[in-house]
């Protein structure tokens, strides 16, 4: 956020090695492979992130836990658009729109505002997304 990519990528290395850690202990919990996987986009290594990313997933279904489920795929979409895969990224966050209680990092003010969502600004697709979850007039 403050443009300063040599402590952005000390800080995402020191927080990779903690993390990996983690994985290391549990290495079938989703949402801590799911974190590795944006740390990962965070240092450019779109490849291992998107892979990470997709375990992560297949870990932790949304027919087995919908509410953990659909916050590993909530992220998974911000992975996706940090490592600049964007149709793979919109994909993801349509699914996670369709889940119950699709809240957090998917509400109206956090697309809008959330700096994890900057590489979509822009595209029809995300705004289109965005202003449907805007408040209503009245409400």
């Amino acid at each position: 956020m403050t443009k300063d990519e040599v402590r952005a990528r000390s800080a995402f290395e020191a927080a990779r090695t903690q993390q990996e850690k983690i994985v290391q202990a549990q290495p079938d919990y989703g949402p801590a492979v799911c974190v590795l996987a944006m740390i990962d986009a965070g240092l450019g290594r779109k490849e291992q992130a998107l892979e990470e990313g997709r375990r992560a997933i297949a870990l932790t279904p949304m027919e087995k836990d919908v509410n953990t489920g659909s916050r590993v795929l909530q992220y998974f979409a911000i992975t996706a658009a940090w490592t600049g895969e964007k149709e793979l990224a919109l994909q993801q966050l349509e699914t996670g729109l369709r889940a119950p209680n699709a809240s957090g990092v998917l509400s109206y003010g956090a697309l809008k505002l959330l700096p994890f969502w900057y590489p979509l600004r822009g595209d029809p697709r995300f705004e289109d997304i965005v202003a449907s979850l805007a408040p209503k007039e009245g409400k």
